[in-house]
């Protein structure tokens, strides 16, 4: 028994969709029909409703006709359908933020026309980048989505097997007994990377700014923390089989919701050049640490990463991805500076290592994780910029890694 066919006007009419788009899909090699007759009529099947159905979903979530032809002739695997839904949702996401921004610059010309004042239409122009990059930086903290996408290009790709948060870990040179404070904790990797490392009897408190990120933080720890208890009482997985504990803040570094002189050791990992004001969140971490305590204050130089940078310019060099440079902030060449002025003594420790990547998606999951305008500008144009990056990869792709981290001592 063959299938049903259906005329183009049916077909049509079945997929709700115009006899035009059907015609304009056979042209372009998208959706073929089944038969063509010898007066040269088009006839679709069940099957083609199928393909239809999914050519229309792909096009709803924002795909192009390109990217639609190639995913839906029947090379297409499961994972990389997962890999491109995955890519436009980020896309999607961004795109949605700028709109935002477009919206809140536009309510701020209205209201300066309200109140008859000049409009200064330079100045708008720079309202709608500024609040699009800045809402762009908000949304990496949100969960640990991003965060993990940068998480993994280190992890799985670093020449230097220690990894960078044992190599943290290892420079915090806890002591039993510790109060600790993370500002920034993200999704709590410092920990969990070394979970059978913890000290007995240390104090950890977890923050973060985001309350999602937090929320993935504590998430991790349970998770660590019943792989543990599983094991049993007994268990050689951790020092003294001791199960350490976690408590959990929402806070701002530049605010901190704690008294004077609590903790013995604060770590800001990556964090200091997000602030506001470094200044007055290096003033914080001094004023909640006790006599004797100490800062660990990772960041990086001018050169990390630069090489990633380069390859998005090279595609296309509207490309940025970050809105400041954040060395500048606070970077290896100048954070013990802005640490001399608070603190006693400053000692700053270089992690020796590099990336060495020949696959593409980890590195273009790395690339639209950053907080600068590339997902605005790729959204159109991802699948040359993936064929792009693959072959910029093919033979290996070295990558520059300029971090390290400064110990900064409170005088006792």
């Amino acid at each position: 028994m063959t299938d049903k066919l259906y005329s183009s006007g049916e077909f049509a009419k079945k997929a709700r969709v115009t006899i035009r788009t059907i015609r304009y899909y056979d042209k372009e090699n998208i959706l073929k029909p089944s038969v063509r007759t010898d007066n040269g009529n088009r006839m679709y099947s069940e099957r083609d409703l199928v393909k239809l159905q999914q050519i229309l979903l792909l096009k709803y979530l924002g795909f192009t006709l390109k990217d639609i032809r190639e995913m839906t002739m029947g090379t297409t695997t499961e994972q990389s359908l997962l890999d491109s839904l995955t890519i436009q949702r980020k896309l999607i996401t961004e795109r949605i933020e700028e709109m935002k921004a477009v919206q809140n610059a536009i309510e701020e010309t209205i209201t300066a026309i309200q109140e008859q004042k000049q409009i200064a239409w330079d100045e708008m122009l720079k309202l709608i980048h500024m609040t699009s990059m800045e809402q762009s930086l908000k949304n990496q903290y949100v969960n640990s989505a991003n965060i993990n996408s940068r998480i993994r290009l280190h992890e799985e790709y670093s020449v230097n097997k220690q990894g960078w948060f044992p190599w943290i870990f290892e420079q915090c040179e806890f002591q039993k007994g510790e109060t600790v404070l993370e500002v920034g904790c993200g999704n709590g990797a410092l920990w969990c990377e070394n979970y059978a490392k913890i000290p007995k009897d240390i104090d950890i408190n977890l923050t973060d700014i985001s309350a999602g990120m937090l929320r993935d933080a504590r998430r991790n720890m349970e998770q660590q923390e019943n792989k543990t208890s599983a094991v049993g009482a007994n268990t050689k997985t951790l020092k003294d089989g001791q199960i350490p504990k976690f408590k959990y803040k929402t806070a701002n570094i530049e605010k901190l919701p704690f008294k004077d002189e609590t903790f013995d050791v604060v770590i800001a990992n990556h964090v200091l050049f997000y602030c506001d004001n470094v200044n007055q969140a290096i003033t914080e971490v001094r004023r909640v640490l006790k006599p004797g305590g100490r800062l660990i204050a990772s960041t990086y130089g001018k050169r990390h990463m630069i090489e990633i940078t380069e390859l998005v310019q090279k595609f296309n060099s509207e490309i940025s991805l970050s809105g400041i440079t954040l060395y500048d902030v606070f970077g290896l060449h100048n954070g013990d500076k802005l640490l001399e002025k608070l603190f006693e003594r400053v000692e700053k420790r270089i992690y020796e290592d590099e990336i060495i990547i020949d696959e593409a998606m980890p590195l273009i999951d790395y690339i639209l994780s950053c907080h600068g305008n590339q997902n605005q500008l790729l959204v159109d144009h991802f699948k040359d910029f993936k064929a792009f990056v693959e072959q910029q990869v093919k033979t290996g792709f070295h990558i520059t890694k300029d971090a390290g981290v400064f110990i900064a001592t409170k005088q006792s």
